[in-house]
């Protein structure tokens, strides 16, 4: 089966800290670190773009796997839909930054749980295909969508910047894309939308309702039990689950709900903040520096987005 032969993030330069959101919006310091969990975390700074951090990332996956421009035949950009100019394809871009002359280049838009659906449709793609390869590419730039002096939109005050490059192969040397399962739940569409302000578009809540952290336990839980059933596994056999960062509540839900330790998952809440969809990936490239993983781990990727929809993906870690 198909998989991750090699994959990086980056992050940006500049940090956007609790003191500067408490000074914009007006909330105390207090109220914005609830949200945050920590004191600063990654935004874009002046004059950065998130497909250029899509591109430092993949520029450091080709130059390591020496595969060559002409082995790729697909690239996925993964992301809001919002991208650094209007009617744009970021994808295009990057290919023609790295010389890649011969894909299919296009944008795939799920906000968050994007980096799931692109992974697993770049692995069905491969099917067959020896010697091809399949770049996917990931790039967020939330914190420039928000309203910071707006104190109701402080849910979101925890929405970091961050990019990252994925090559796939049939090989798939790094991590074997063993299956996922995705899903929407369509009532919560409206909850958040983006409104035109001048240039650009900000994000804004559409009033309030209860049950959202209710809906993120049952789908990741459903999607969990219903994927490893697939696999003819269950919870035990699992080494690891890797979770967004847009709750440290839910996380923590999650994992008690499974009976699973945090020994057994990634919490960066202490210095990140919700990365989009680099969360999970981040709590995975931490682990191999670490020498945490092992060939044959079951590693498990729950990712989700506004919208709202939720994504579980099974690897196999290679080593």
């Amino acid at each position: 089966m198909a998989g991750i032969t090699d994959f990086e993030i980056t992050f940006p330069s500049a940090r956007r800290s609790v003191r500067e959101m408490a000074a914009q919006s007006g909330l105390s310091e207090d109220d914005v670190r609830v949200i945050t969990t920590c004191d600063s975390y990654p935004v874009l700074g002046e004059g950065e773009t998130e497909w250029e951090l899509a591109l430092r990332a993949a520029q450091q996956v080709m130059k390591r796997t020496q595969v060559p421009p002409s082995a790729v035949r697909t690239v996925i950009y993964a992301g809001t839909g919002e991208w650094d100019k209007a009617f744009w394809s970021p994808a295009a871009k990057v290919a023609q930054e790295l010389g890649i002359t011969g894909a299919y280049c296009y944008e795939l838009t799920n906000y968050c749980n994007a980096v799931t659906a692109a992974l697993q449709i770049g692995s069905d793609a491969l099917a067959g295909r020896e010697g091809e390869s399949v770049l996917v590419l990931i790039g967020d730039r939330v914190s420039t969508l928000l309203d910071y002096g707006d104190p109701t939109a402080k849910e979101m005050f925890n929405q970091g910047d961050a990019g990252g490059a994925f090559l796939l192969s049939s090989a798939g040397t790094t991590a074997e894309v063993l299956g996922s399962r995705l899903r929407t739940d369509p009532s919560w569409c409206d909850y958040y939308s983006g409104v035109r302000d001048g240039d650009g578009m900000i994000i804004r809540r559409n009033g309030d309702r209860d049950g959202l952290a209710e809906a993120y336990a049952e789908n990741f839980t459903t999607l969990i039990t219903e994927l490893l059933a697939s696999l003819g596994k269950d919870v035990t056999d699992v080494a690891y689950l890797l979770v967004t960062h847009g709750s440290r509540p839910i996380h923590e839900r999650l994992l008690r709900d499974l009976g699973l330790p945090e020994s057994r998952s990634v919490l960066n809440y202490h210095r990140l903040g919700h990365m989009g969809a680099a969360d999970t990936f981040i709590a995975m490239q931490e682990l191999i520096a670490a020498d945490k993983l092992a060939p044959g781990d079951l590693v498990l990727h729950a990712t989700s987005a506004l919208g709202f929809s939720w994504g579980v993906m099974a690897m196999e870690y290679k080593g």
